[in-house]
């Protein structure tokens, strides 16, 4: 049984994973995975834009991703630097605003200063939201809300911390997707993923295309989401 509202998540969010068993695959260095995942990307925003998606929320660049070989991080630093670059001026002409989510105190001061302009750059659009969550981490966001209410000496609740989170500027996200075969979350969204609809797809993040998109979708129209109610509760507010 599907609910009206489960036609067409409003908020997407997506674990981006596969860029590297893409490129090794082939043979080829794994930055050259993650170029090409650039280039799904790009694919994917036009493609939840035409669909009507409100607001799709992408993990970038996770804070354990540090740990990776030193030659992949500066030349992920480097990608995401070039991409400021070249699709910044396509997303604001495209209506898209851009928001990057993450603690920004670990990026050099070029990074941070890039990250801000593209923010601005395309602050007056609203056709959709892209979060970017660019040193990002669920605990490390938590925590941070939690540190953020203690030092106004606001009292922890629900509601405060909601409101103090990194993505309080938009809903939660109706839809997970994680590409690459891996079931599980990697300490993303968090908090925001609590009532989240789970789709894994085996599709290698560069491989991840139209066609795939829609698969997902369709999963998610066909299921019921119900936040603790029971089936006849939904069937009887859908009803009116």
């Amino acid at each position: 049984m599907t609910s009206p509202s489960a036609a067409m998540p409003h908020h997407i969010a997506i674990v981006m994973d596969g860029n590297g068993r893409w490129a090794k695959r082939r043979l080829m260095p794994r930055i050259a995975g993650h170029r090409q995942g650039v280039e799904s990307l790009r694919r994917c925003i036009r493609a939840c834009a035409e669909r009507g998606v409100g607001v799709l929320t992408v993990f970038a660049f996770s804070s354990e991703n540090w740990n990776r070989p030193e030659e992949e991080v500066s030349g992920l630093m480097e990608l995401m630097g070039k991409a400021l670059t070249r699709e910044v001026p396509e997303l604001r002409k495209g209506g898209i605003r851009l928001h990057f989510v993450g603690d920004r105190g670990g990026l050099s001061e070029r990074m941070q200063r890039g990250l801000a302009k593209a923010e601005a750059d395309t602050a007056d659009n609203g056709r959709m939201v892209l979060n970017v969550c660019f040193n990002y981490g669920g605990r490390w966001d938590i925590a941070q809300a939690a540190s953020r209410l203690a030092a106004r000496g606001e009292p922890v609740t629900e509601a405060a911390l909601d409101r103090a989170m990194a993505l309080a500027h938009v809903a939660d996200p109706d839809l997970l997707i994680r590409t690459g075969g891996e079931q599980r979350i990697s300490n993303f969204l968090l908090w925001q993923c609590a009532y989240s609809e789970l789709y894994f797809s085996d599709r290698l993040w560069p491989d991840f295309d139209e066609a795939a998109l829609d698969e997902a979708l369709a999963a998610y129209a066909a299921r019921e989401r119900r936040f603790g109610q029971t089936s006849e509760q939904v069937a009887r507010v859908a009803a009116g």
